[in-house]
C-alpha cells in the first residue's frame, strides 16, 4: 500500500515562494517515481514536474521551467517541490501521485494573489 501526504500550500502573494513535500510510504518501486499535478477550478489536470529514481531523472511543464524545481530525499522518502516566482495563474489544488497514476495523495491548496 502507498500513502502519499502532502503538506506546504498556502497563500502568497505574485512573485513569492513556497516549498511542498510530499511524505511517501509504500514499496519503493511504487514510489521511485513521483510527479507533481495542478488542477484548477474550471480546468483539466496538468503535469507540472517529475522526478524518477534512479538517476534523478527530472522534467517540467514549460510554464514552470526555470521557475519550479523537484527534487527527493531518499532519505525520508519526501519529495518537494519549490516554487519560486510565483504567478496568479499557479493558483490550483496541488496533488503528488505515482508516476503510474495509481496512487495520489489528499492535494494542498496553493493560492497566488496578483
Amino acid at each position: 500500500q502507498v500513502h502519499l501526504v502532502e503538506s506546504g500550500g498556502g497563500s502568497v502573494q505574485a512573485g513569492g515562494s513556497l516549498r511542498l513535500a510530499c511524505a511517501a510510504s509504500g514499496p519503493a518501486y511504487s514510489i521511485n517515481c513521483i510527479r507533481w499535478v495542478r488542477q484548477a477550478p474550471g480546468k483539466g489536470r496538468e503535469n507540472v514536474a517529475t522526478i524518477s529514481n534512479p538517476g534523478k531523472f527530472t522534467s517540467y511543464t514549460d510554464s514552470v521551467k526555470g521557475r519550479f524545481a523537484i527534487s527527493q530525499d531518499s532519505a525520508t522518502n519526501t519529495c518537494y517541490l519549490q516554487m519560486n516566482s510565483l504567478r496568479p495563474e499557479d493558483t490550483a489544488m496541488y496533488y503528488c501521485e505515482t508516476c503510474l497514476g495509481d496512487y495520489r495523495g489528499q492535494g494542498t491548496q496553493v493560492t497566488v494573489s496578483s
